[in-house]
């Protein structure tokens, strides 16, 4: 693992969906329509750091309605989907979103988010992700993908910009 990281850079979160958001699990209905389940404190996860300022918003190499579905009820400020090549994916979301990568924490869990990890400037990697991304993270969840590890990632960074407390104040105030 990378040993440190530079949280005051940090202006945006990638977030990969299957094995990231879910626990990578796809399901089908009978009508041949996706069926995914997202884990609820992963959402209000995106909505504290979204409180603090940070864009939030997908990567994902598959396209699905459910995602479409999840990133509207979320608001994600973008959603780039069907990015097969996740190098050239991160490439085109920095240029459209204005970013660099040591801008950007990105979150995931297999072997096709190398790419981005190692341009971004933390590099996230789940808990039940693939062993080799300990060699880009700067962090490795404690939670499995789609079992909170999203928001254990947001409270880490959080926590890393001084922005934790503050967020709290809503709840304990």
């Amino acid at each position: 693992m990378k040993q440190s990281a530079d949280f005051s850079k940090i202006k945006a979160i990638v977030l990969d969906i299957d094995g990231v958001l879910t626990d990578g699990k796809i399901g089908y209905r009978n009508d041949h329509n996706e069926i995914k389940f997202f884990h609820v404190r992963d959402g209000h996860g995106i909505v504290l750091a979204r409180r603090a300022g940070l864009k939030v918003g997908i990567l994902s190499g598959r396209r699905s309605l459910a995602n479409e579905v999840r990133a509207q009820e979320l608001k994600l400020d973008f959603l780039y989907q069907g990015s097969l090549n996740k190098a050239d994916g991160f490439a085109l979301l920095l240029k459209e979103q204005g970013l660099s990568g040591e801008e950007v924490m990105y979150i995931g869990d297999d072997l096709v988010d190398i790419p981005p990890m190692r341009q971004a400037g933390i590099a996230v990697a789940v808990g039940d992700g693939v062993a080799e991304l300990d060699h880009v993270c700067h962090l490795r969840t404690k939670n499995n993908g789609g079992c909170g590890a999203v928001r254990e990632a947001i409270e880490y960074l959080l926590k890393g910009q001084g922005k934790w407390d503050e967020l709290l104040e809503r709840y304990l105030g």
